[in-house]
């Protein structure tokens, strides 16, 4: 059996849960105010007669034991709201007479306290009665001394109350179901408004979400914004890297085929070079741009491990270079992540690592730090170096000549474009030893990322 089904809508499901929640609340609290009522006004009724039967006690101490002398009428009513009786060896007074049925018994009976008599079925009398029964000495003589109460009159009072009571709870909840309506509505005017931003989004009448968000909904909004903006990113760099392509490769092919249709011209080695470097030409550009399409930018829920793709690069360029000494200075530990898409971060490490190793006279070295700035990478030779007036245009793309011969060149422009997408900065200067160093630093909170 499915007690949950899947909400069609959120304002139904919010209505369907506190509806009868608030309901069942205002129902229990209308049954426990009724237990509550019951048991508070039996107390005050013992209470009550308690001290009625202190005070006649009191009056017969003063008395000395003469019933006769007691005020017994008007004054007895007025004081009293109760039944009483006044029992002595002689003489025995019951207010109003037609309780004597009822008292007397319990003037007999020897008990003490707080007694309950109901069933009676006696006329003119009430068939439900609480009585308090003490008994004293004065001056030697036995006085028992009984206050009652009538608690059917106590009870219509109370199932009155109760009635009242019900009526309230109802027209409160009444008020809760429009309060919850108006709430409910209120609450999800930002999401109406969100539908409507999307439609026009769709309709191409808007480039991006801007609503009033609550603050519930602001990370909803901003995450949508950011895939707008990767999916132009995206679409730039398509663009982008078609209109380099053929700009690049163009020309190549169009010398290859002119020479490739010349029938009359026979193909000496010199010309076969230059038709093979044509070629390595196109394919070097096809390299490059195939690799920029592969750069996913900032994703949400997307990040890396450095560390272990630092040993995993550090390993297979040391096999790449035998001669080189690669070293790494982290305080990273191996469950820390950065939010940095795993290919991105494989390329700068990768690129920077591959260039120092061109260069390098002996050793590399490779830093991962992070503070409350974001996440730094250097990458240092002992190589020889750039010169200080190279290190600005350094790795800048369009530096055509460059990307398409070894060293400083495709890769460090790989390097600046990932980094530039991620809004961090990349930095050349002038190692410790005299060589070339690198310095990426990514924005971000502190820390990253625990699995």
């Amino acid at each position: 059996m499915i007690w949950f089904k899947k909400p069609v809508s959120v304002k139904g499901t919010l209505l369907a849960l506190l509806l009868p929640a608030g309901i069942l609340l205002m129902a229990l609290a209308w049954l426990v105010h009724g237990l509550l009522l019951d048991r508070m006004s039996r107390q005050f009724v013992e209470s009550r007669l308690k001290d009625e039967v202190a005070f006649l006690e009191h009056q017969i101490r003063d008395s000395s034991g003469r019933l006769d002398t007691l005020q017994t009428g008007d004054y007895f009513q007025e004081v009293f709201h109760h039944a009483f009786a006044i029992h002595s060896d002689t003489r025995t007074i019951i207010s109003p007479e037609n309780w004597a049925p009822l008292l007397m018994p319990l003037v007999e009976s020897g008990e003490e306290g707080t007694l309950r008599v109901s069933g009676a079925e006696i006329s003119e009398a009430p068939s439900d009665i609480l009585a308090y029964r003490k008994s004293f000495h004065v001056d030697g003589k036995p006085i028992v001394v009984i206050v009652s109460e009538d608690l059917g009159a106590l009870s219509r009072s109370q199932a009155e109350l109760h009635a009242w009571t019900a009526v309230v709870s109802l027209l409160l909840i009444l008020l809760l179901v429009g309060v919850l309506w108006l709430g409910i509505n209120l609450s999800m005017r930002p999401v109406v408004s969100l539908k409507a931003a999307l439609k026009r989004l769709q309709d191409g009448e808007i480039s991006r979400i801007d609503v009033r968000a609550p603050e519930e909904f602001q990370p909803l909004v901003l995450q949508l914004n950011q895939l707008l903006d990767s999916l132009d990113q995206r679409l730039e760099r398509s663009r982008d890297a078609l209109a380099n392509l053929s700009h690049s490769v163009k020309t190549p092919i169009a010398a290859v085929r002119q020479i490739l249709e010349d029938t009359d011209r026979p193909l000496p080695n010199a010309l076969r070079q230059q038709m093979a470097g044509r070629l390595d030409d196109i394919d070097r550009q096809l390299e490059a741009e195939m690799r920029r399409s592969r750069f996913a930018g900032p994703q949400v829920g997307k990040s890396a491990y450095p560390l272990k793709q630092a040993r995993d690069l550090l390993w297979m360029l040391g096999r790449l270079y035998p001669a080189k000494s690669y070293e790494m200075s982290t305080a990273l530990t191996e469950e820390r992540r950065w939010p940095i898409e795993e290919h991105d971060l494989n390329e700068v490490l990768g690129n920077l690592l591959d260039n120092a190793g061109k260069w390098s006279a002996r050793f590399v070295e490779l830093g991962l730090e992070e503070d409350g700035q974001g996440f730094t990478i250097t990458v240092e030779d002992d190589g020889p170096g750039i010169p200080p007036e190279a290190l600005e245009t350094l790795g800048t793309r369009g530096l055509r000549l460059d990307e398409q011969t070894p060293g400083h060149g495709l890769g460090l422009a790989i390097v600046r474009e990932i980094t530039a997408r991620y809004g961090g900065t990349l930095n050349f200067s002038s190692g410790s030893t005299g060589g070339f160093k690198a310095t990426v630093h990514f924005p971000g909170t502190t820390g990253g990322k625990r699995q």
